[in-house]
């Protein structure tokens, strides 16, 4: 009778195991090529870590987010909503005439603007939100933008409230404790967690330690190349030390770790700043990035061929964690081989940096864009200079040199209709 009643002891406390509650952990590059990983193909950049959580993963090398900019993709990816849903389409509020960037920043109308956009946080079905109300302890750290933490639904953060994140910012950089410690309060209150890690990196300034920096001067002439490249196995290092805390802890097998870039950066060799084709522009150089989903034992690691998108991730969370999502979503639960090989096509929209007007999204747009299986188009909004659409063959054409649109008028007709559909501003 008494092995009776230990193997069912054994049993239910099994079966309970069995039914823990998802840990969840966000990495989110900050500014980094989709091209800029080892398991992507490239020579130089190297990222031990991160090919091994590719290597584990369920990989989508074609993966997008709908917005080449950091602010509006941060609340995507929270959000799972399109920039012109979630109204945060800018990194900032309009620009007040006659006055300089950071003097328009110091203004009672910018304070009155990014108040508006925390609003417009507030109003949102938020991950941390939806986790909180199942009883999970949720951290951010790293970039934020919607004023404090708690704007955004996170139970402890490290952002106080400015338009960056503040605080924040130290994570990665400075330290990783604020993590450790938060891994240690869950298991000590016996609570599921959330962990946003969205460092400032490889995000500029580019400052790495001097020996990652000595390691890449060898390996190019420009040395704003050669610090951009040890920014990125910077950040990779510190994903190795994420890792480990939680090994360490024993929560390793138990916790989903989903990889994103914000957007990216191609490196401008001259000079500090970002070139032409990537950050804030319609090309994938500031589109395109890994996305990656691990769990061990229960997600099969895969190289996907399907397209993904950054509005998919919030559905695909929500349902390994089998929580119900909200119904207004656009995204597509990724990890279901046969919804994501329904898919037909994505879509996207830029925005200007600085809003035009708040409460409008299509005030701000500058294109809308769709990928179709090897083809992209372009579409330019009013803001833009030019009217004529781009398309481009990407799978040959991976800059996106040669413009066909003359060439394949039915084709861009195609696409458009497929855009209009979207969303027709």
């Amino acid at each position: 009778m008494k092995i009776i009643t230990l193997l069912f002891l054994l049993t239910l406390s099994f079966v309970r195991a069995q039914e823990a509650p998802l840990n969840i952990v966000y990495i989110i590059s900050d500014d980094q090529a989709w091209t800029d990983y080892s398991f992507m193909g490239h020579a130089q950049v190297k990222t031990p870590h991160l090919d091994q959580l590719a290597k584990e993963s369920l990989l989508f090398k074609r993966g997008y987010v709908p917005s080449s900019l950091c602010c509006p993709s941060l609340a995507t990816i929270l959000t799972g909503k399109y920039p012109h849903q979630h109204k945060i389409t800018s990194n900032d509020p309009p620009q007040l005439k006659g006055k300089a960037p950071a003097a328009s920043r110091t203004s009672p109308a910018f304070a009155r603007g990014r108040e508006r956009m925390n609003q417009f946080m507030d109003a949102q079905r938020t991950l941390p939100r939806i986790l909180g109300e199942q009883g999970y302890l949720t951290l951010q750290t790293g970039k934020w933008w919607q004023g404090p933490y708690t704007r955004g639904g996170f139970t402890h953060g490290m952002t106080k409230g400015s338009r960056h994140g503040d605080e924040g910012l130290d994570i990665g950089r400075k330290t990783m404790k604020p993590i450790d410690d938060f891994l240690d309060l869950s298991l000590k209150e016996k609570k599921p967690f959330f962990v946003w890690y969205a460092p400032l990196l490889p995000h500029d300034p580019h400052t790495p330690p001097q020996r990652l920096l000595d390691k890449y001067q060898k390996l190019t002439p420009s040395i704003h190349q050669a610090r951009y490249w040890a920014m990125i196995e910077w950040f990779d290092e510190t994903i190795g030390q994420l890792r480990q805390s939680l090994k360490e802890r024993n929560l390793a097998d138990n916790t989903l770790i989903v990889y994103v870039t914000d957007n990216g950066w191609i490196q401008n060799l001259n000079g500090p700043k970002y070139a032409e084709k990537s950050k804030q522009s319609p090309y994938d150089g500031g589109l395109r990035t890994p996305i990656m989903f691990h769990l061990p034992k229960k997600i099969k690691a895969l190289d996907a061929p399907q397209l993904a998108s950054s509005i998919d991730i919030l559905p695909t969370v929500l349902s390994l964690a089998k929580i119900p999502a909200p119904k207004d979503l656009p995204g597509i639960d990724v990890s279901d081989e046969a919804a994501r090989s329904k898919r037909d096509h994505l879509t996207g929209a830029c925005f200007t940096h600085n809003a035009v007007d708040l409460d409008v999204p299509a005030s701000s747009l500058r294109w809308r864009w769709v990928v179709q299986g090897d083809w992209k188009l372009i579409v330019p909004a009013a803001l833009e200079k030019t009217s004529k659409p781009e398309l481009y063959h990407i799978t040959k054409d991976i800059t996106e040199e040669t413009n066909l649109a003359d060439q394949e008028p039915e084709r861009v007709k195609t696409l458009t209709t497929i855009l209009d559909t979207w969303w027709k501003p």
